[in-house]
């Protein structure tokens, strides 16, 4: 009789080895600033404004939080995962609510997002989670979303358990059919801003 597969734990031992340990943590604190810093400055160019809201989508314990409110203190911030430690540890003070990736399909806020995030996130997901909550990012994005995802073709390190092993041309598809436009640099933007965008703005 075949044993079913060991559930991940996304728990206090997974945030302290990833995030924390300097043996295996792969993005230090200044590498995250500068990531920040980008998403924040290309969702401003094509919102024309200043940033008033985040929406954080598999935040993990909200490491997007002190950055950016570092950057932006007025700016609202809103973390969703999946993780119960993460949101029991950090809810109250950085802002998370318990919420998986496919539940993106049915959950709305009061308004749209200027700047969704969604980083280290989707290489890790089903296909059909994924695909069934996608949409849900493109329908509540007003300016810019951040989709850092990696695929087949990169060179990759760290935490491997549960990659998904997708082409670029899978996720540039599913995208597409969702109405994603890649401005580069893992940047996309929704059909609110996509008629403002110039031919050689579009990557690809």
């Amino acid at each position: 009789m075949p044993v079913p597969a060991k559930s991940k734990l996304y728990d206090r031992a997974y945030f302290d080895k990833w995030y924390r340990d300097d043996n295996h943590r792969v993005i230090s604190r200044d590498v995250l600033s500068r990531k920040v810093a980008m998403a924040v400055a290309m969702a401003e160019h094509y919102l024309g404004r200043p940033i008033r809201n985040v929406l954080d989508v598999g935040c993990g314990e909200g490491a997007w939080h002190a950055p950016l409110h570092a950057l932006r203190p007025d700016a609202h911030y809103l973390g969703l995962d999946a993780s119960e430690y993460a949101i029991s540890r950090w809810g109250r003070s950085r802002n998370l609510r318990l919420a998986t990736f496919g539940q993106l399909a049915e959950l709305r806020f009061d308004q749209r997002f200027d700047l969704i995030v969604c980083a280290d996130v989707m290489h890790y997901l089903g296909r059909g989670e994924l695909l069934r909550g996608l949409p849900g990012i493109v329908d509540q994005l007003e300016g810019l979303a951040y989709i850092e995802v990696y695929t087949s073709k990169d060179k990759l390190i760290g935490d491997l358990e549960g990659f998904k092993r997708r082409s670029p041309q899978w996720y540039r598809q599913a995208f597409a059919e969702a109405a994603l436009l890649s401005v580069g640099s893992m940047g996309w933007v929704g059909p609110r801003q996509a008629p403002w965008i110039t031919a050689m703005e579009a990557a690809g």
